[in-house]
């Protein structure tokens, strides 16, 4: 997890650098005198975690924390008991009162890793719903919905084209693998097609066209396809 320390006080720097030394799961991209300085490298590179002391010259801490990306975790530090009610009105973690001890810093940073744990298992999650698993060439494939072009179905098997000129053939029928395919991105249009809505790049009554790829539309299935694409705000 990438931090930074901003303080005004070279003691304070020094040992809150210390603590983060003892810490694997933290590293440590930059050290500041004040806030202004950090921000080159908050627009530049990806931080998760910012120890800010409160009072410095100038925008004191609880200012700038107001001004920090949402994905930033804020850990406060002061040698004033009474800013910590205030601090909790940002993105605060906890608040941590000089001088800091080596004990009540691991406390601060085991709920940063609970939060941040959380937040990766929450990300895995939903990347995880908005894929599946597609046994083809004996091994498994995990594909995104999102490269999922359209989907030809023949007999016992069908093919799924992918983007990037690519598809694969599995031994699944049409009526299956729709039932695992989200209805919000993917209309079936006739009995051998199931497409992908986001993808569509024409269309009129017979046909839907996915780049230069005619594909026919069904006459069965273009009453329900027509109310799919009336429900979905990415079509007009």
């Amino acid at each position: 997890m990438n931090c930074i320390i901003v303080d005004d006080e070279p003691i304070a720097r020094q040992g809150m650098i210390n603590l983060i030394h003892k810490v694997p799961f933290l590293e440590l991209k930059g050290v500041f005198r004040e806030p202004m300085e950090a921000r080159p490298l908050l627009d530049s590179s990806p931080i998760h975690l910012a120890f800010l002391d409160i009072r410095m010259p100038g925008i004191n801490g609880l200012s700038f924390a107001r001004t920090l990306p949402e994905q930033v975790m804020v850990i406060f530090t002061t040698a004033y008991a009474k800013h910590a009610l205030e601090s909790f009105e940002v993105n605060t973690i906890d608040y941590l009162t000089k001088p800091i001890s080596e004990e009540r810093f691991l406390q601060a940073i085991e709920k940063v890793k609970r939060i941040w744990n959380f937040g990766r298992e929450r990300t895995e999650q939903k990347q995880h719903a908005m894929s599946i698993m597609i046994r083809a060439d004996r091994k498994f494939h995990h594909v995104h919905f999102q490269d999922i072009l359209y989907v030809e179905g023949m007999k016992d098997y069908v093919t799924i084209y992918l983007t990037k000129n690519r598809k694969l053939i599995t031994a699944i029928n049409l009526k299956n693998i729709r039932s695992k395919l989200p209805g919000d991105i993917f209309s079936r249009i006739s009995k051998s097609y199931i497409v992908n809505k986001r993808h569509i790049t024409s269309m009129n009554n017979r046909s839907v066209y996915i780049k230069d790829i005619r594909i026919p539309l069904g006459e069965i299935f273009r009453e329900q396809f027509r109310k799919d694409c009336s429900n979905d705000p990415c079509f007009p």
